[in-house]
């Protein structure tokens, strides 16, 4: 069934622009031209969020960061091992990804602090790289509430991925 999805949309497309007597050629050029302007205007952003991400990871500032923040993530059913990934994730999807297989091959994958991880990536999101990208091309330029609502809107959901966890 889902092999046809995409296929059947392109068709429907089709289909609706010839019954409304619409260019479908143009208007997808158009909009290739706008998705390439796009990518133009976000292409620093993405690079600063990056570099940025990379450097707080490979000099070392994550994992002593995650070693003075574990006391604190500790009483609320995170495993203390788990700092460094929780740190790095509304940061890097590839620097958490590097740090989620060193836990796997530190920990392995069915051990608590594994599954946890595993939960901790999967429902977490990469918060400044996304808000890097959509703020970027829109309007919007105060972010007063979106970063830090969306931190603790993950930080929430990891308490309670890690606590439910515990009751499987």
């Amino acid at each position: 069934m889902t092999l046809y999805i995409v296929p059947a949309i392109f068709l429907g497309v089709l289909v609706l622009s010839l019954l409304r007597r619409k260019d479908a050629y143009a208007a997808f050029v158009r909009g290739a031209g706008a998705a390439l302007e796009l990518m133009a205007g976000v292409l620093p952003f993405l690079v600063a969020v990056m570099v940025a991400c990379e450097l707080f990871r490979t000099s070392g500032a994550a994992a002593a960061f995650s070693r003075i923040v574990a006391p604190v993530i500790s009483p609320t059913g995170i495993p203390p091992e788990l700092t460094e990934l929780l740190l790095l994730r509304p940061l890097s999807g590839a620097g958490s990804l590097s740090v989620l297989e060193n836990i796997y091959s530190s920990f392995g994958t069915d051990t608590f602090v594994g599954r946890c991880a595993s939960v901790v990536y999967g429902s977490s999101e990469t918060v400044f790289y996304v808000s890097a990208i959509y703020f970027s091309g829109s309007e919007i330029k105060r972010l007063r509430y979106a970063i830090p609502l969306a931190l603790v809107a993950s930080f929430i959901g990891n308490i309670v991925g890690c606590n439910l966890l515990r009751l499987m």
